[in-house]
């Protein structure tokens, strides 16, 4: 697989237009899973509210590291300000909001604050997304494999449309070639991976999705977040990543308030269930658009 070596049209998907006046959600997504996977949430959107994401990997310096050894050449406040300026190219003026999935939330806090006070998005939503806090700012050695591979079967699971299930406390104390056994014989058996599969393909796939991980963390490590200028609405999910912080750490980042949510599915599976989607849908119709009834005011 050759890198790409321009953004091209893949920064910016147009899953939903807007009708006029109806408004725009725009959805930071850092990739793993592909862009396709929000168009569950652009049916579950109120009529007329239009759904653009912008995709981490159409920029080359972030993508190609997920396939060079993790390590990115850019920062989190470049990128924040590459999308801001890709917002103020797409933005026609009308109501919008501001979500990120994951460590699309990091970048798009980011990107809020290189926008002026009165150009601000209302609120910002934050899909199962870990804040960069000094709670949360881990070295890569703290990344050990047994949390690796439990998070790599949720991934896969979701990827391939069927769970891939493993209990955490048979990953416990397991190396990456005798968890990704345990990985490969839940995925056969659940139908995500045929029974013949290779451990050695299966073992790329492993590396690529843990160079992911690592250059998101390495992009986190040295940032300092400011707080952020508009209120925080974050959703996490019933298995989420870090299933013991209902906040994931965005407390001391939110003085204008922040609002949680739950919903069901994991990490991954909240992007495309519909029941998930319709908690998000409620949540990110833009401010001053007309909403039906029965959306939240947030």
């Amino acid at each position: 697989m050759r890198p790409r070596r321009d953004a091209g049209p893949a920064l910016v998907h147009h899953l939903a237009r807007a009708a006029a006046g109806r408004g725009t959600v725009y959805l930071v997504h850092p990739g793993a899973l592909a862009v396709g996977v929000h168009r569950t949430l652009a049916d579950a959107l109120p009529d007329g509210v239009g759904l653009t994401v912008l995709d981490l990997s159409g920029l080359p310096a972030y993508w190609e590291a997920a396939l060079t050894g993790g390590r990115a050449g850019t920062t989190v406040e470049a990128l924040a300000e590459r999308l801001a300026d890709e917002h103020a190219r797409q933005h026609d003026g009308g109501p919008w909001t501001l979500a990120g999935w994951s460590f699309g939330g990091v970048v798009a806090q980011a990107m809020v604050e290189h926008q002026p006070p009165a150009l601000r998005p209302p609120r910002l939503v934050l899909l199962d997304s870990i804040a960069p806090t000094a709670e949360y700012q881990q070295p890569d050695d703290a990344l050990e494999p047994p949390l690796l591979l439990g998070w790599f079967a949720m991934y896969l699971g979701a990827k391939r449309g069927h769970p891939v299930d493993v209990a955490a406390e048979h990953l416990a104390g397991c190396g990456v070639a005798d968890g990704l056994r345990l990985v490969l014989d839940a995925a056969a058996a659940s139908g995500a991976l045929p029974a013949d599969t290779s451990p050695h393909g299966l073992r790329k796939l492993y590396d690529t999705y843990v160079d992911g991980l690592l250059r998101n963390n390495r992009l986190t490590a040295p940032y300092t977040p400011r707080p952020a200028g508009v209120p925080l609405v974050l959703v996490t999910a019933d298995r989420s990543l870090v299933p013991g912080d209902p906040t994931l750490g965005w407390g001391p980042l939110a003085p204008h308030g922040l609002e949680l949510r739950r919903s069901p599915g994991d990490h991954y599976t909240m992007l495309s269930r519909p029941d998930a989607a319709a908690v998000v849908a409620d949540l990110v119709g833009p401010v001053g658009a007309e909403e039906p009834a029965h959306a939240a005011k947030v």
